[in-house]
Order: structure tokens, then sequence, then C-alpha cells
């Protein structure tokens, strides 16, 4: 017999503030209580606010040198696929039968390689990576997020009671609280 997954719905109790310094403070608040904040909305970035809500640093920088050298390598395996090996040509009588020889002729080549793909590649997975896609319905569950008001949703779980949770919201300085079921 096997198990059947819980239907539960989980309660999402949604505060908004009115300044980032207040949100900050109450996100503080509510993660030293020990509830789980879902998600938090802002219109710009709040420093200090991912180390607050407990996140882990991200691991982008390292996929950002993988990109870079892969186009290092690319922009190598080209100039001597092209100057060397296919198309070799005898400029100011300076041979080129070796890309060692002639490397710094390709420095600017390299280093423009190497900066594309990093470039282009880090937007490619950061789209990926937060599931940013054509067609994708909008996420933001107020739309004044997006001009001067802040936004957390908090899990209710099983912590505390609702009202416990809702008063340590309103003292944090929340304008408005909502509850939502997802």
């Amino acid at each position: 017999m096997t198990k059947m997954a819980s239907t539960e719905n989980k309660v999402i109790i949604s505060a908004l503030y009115d300044d980032d310094d207040i949100l900050l403070k109450g996100v503080k608040s509510v993660k030293a209580q020990g509830y789980h904040i879902e998600e938090v909305y802002s219109p710009f970035p709040i420093h200090g606010l991912d180390p607050a809500m407990g996140l882990k640093p991200t691991r982008m920088a390292i996929t950002a040198f993988i990109y870079g050298v892969l186009g290092l390598a690319t922009s190598i395996a080209l100039s001597y696929g092209m100057m060397i090996v296919d198309w070799p040509m005898n400029i100011g009588g300076k041979p080129s039968f070796t890309w060692g020889e002639n490397m710094p002729a390709f420095v600017p080549i390299m280093f423009e390689l190497t900066v594309f793909f990093a470039a282009h590649l880090m937007v490619w997975t950061y789209f990926f990576r937060n599931g940013l896609f054509p067609g994708r319905s909008a996420q933001n569950p107020d739309p004044r997020t997006t001009d001067d008001k802040f936004l957390m949703e908090v899990e209710l779980g099983r912590k505390g009671s609702k009202e416990e949770l809702l008063s340590l919201l309103k003292d944090s300085g929340a304008i408005e609280i909502n509850e939502n079921s997802k």
C-alpha cells in the first residue's frame, strides 16, 4: 500500500511594508521567532536581506568562471584553426608556423570572446535558474511592490498560532496583512 500525498494547503501570511529598513527589521524578528519566510518582494535590492532571510550565497560566480574558460578555449581554437592551419599569412615577414609565437596578436580576440561567453551565458543561466522565460505568468502577488511597497510572505506552518504571527507582523511595522492559501 502506498502513502497518499498530503493535500493540505499551505497558509501564507502576506505583510506589506512601506519602508525597506522596517521590512529588514521585520524579517529579522520573524526569523528570530523561527518562522519560515517564503519570499520577499521589493522594488529594489535591499542590502543585508539575503543573510537576514537565511539564504545561502549564490554559486553563479563559478559558472561565470567556467563560461569564461569556455570562451578562452574557443578563441584559442578559432585563432589556431584560422590563422595557423587553415589560412596562414605571412604578415610583415613573420611566418605563422606556431600559435605560441603569434599569440600576442590574438590577445584582443581571446579577451573579447572570454567576456562575450561569460556575459551572454550568464544571462541565460540567470533566466533558467530563476524560471524566467517567455510565456510565464507573473508571480508577483501585489503590483505595488514594483513601485514603492515591500511584501514579505511568511508560511504559518506548525510553529505557532495564527494570532501570534499576525501580532508579530503588526508589531514589526506591517501596514497591511493578508492571508492566502497555496
